[in-house]
């Protein structure tokens, strides 16, 4: 009977999980759609990427990257690299990066980002691509 009732828990844990992935995949599909709207917005009306730079975790050394884009937070830890991919700009503090300088990896983009921060720390993906085109936030 425990196992019975342990079995079923382990299986509603794992079908929560598969549940949660399939959820992040869509709502990254729907990001990765946005921002590829966004980079050709941003070419047709000529906004220029910027050289994109990258932070260490604990924000004091700052490194060159290969990336060019456009940031989408004003604390420049996040952006679009002109390739249409989004970009935490937060790496490993090293040494040999301030020499040789730092890649990010791309990453899944969120539709919310600072989802789970302090309250008006985050920004709808939506709003952060408009104001990245000089557009007004919407309201």
């Amino acid at each position: 009977m425990a196992d019975d009732w342990r079995d079923a828990r382990k299986e509603a844990a794992a079908a929560h999980v598969r549940e949660l992935e399939r959820r992040r995949q869509a709502e990254a599909a729907q990001a990765r759609a946005m921002i590829a709207e966004f980079v050709a917005e941003a070419r047709r009306r000529g906004v220029p990427p910027q050289r994109l730079h990258a932070r260490s975790y604990d924000g004091r050394q700052r490194y060159r990257t290969p990336l060019h884009g456009w940031y989408l937070r004003k604390n420049r830890t996040v952006a679009v690299g002109t390739d249409g991919q989004f970009y935490v700009l937060s790496v490993p503090p090293r040494l040999r990066s301030l020499v040789t300088g730092a890649t990010p990896e791309p990453s899944d983009p969120p539709l919310v980002l600072g989802k789970g921060a302090r309250d008006g720390e985050s920004i709808d993906l939506a709003d952060a691509l408009r104001i990245a085109l000089g557009d007004p936030p919407r309201r």
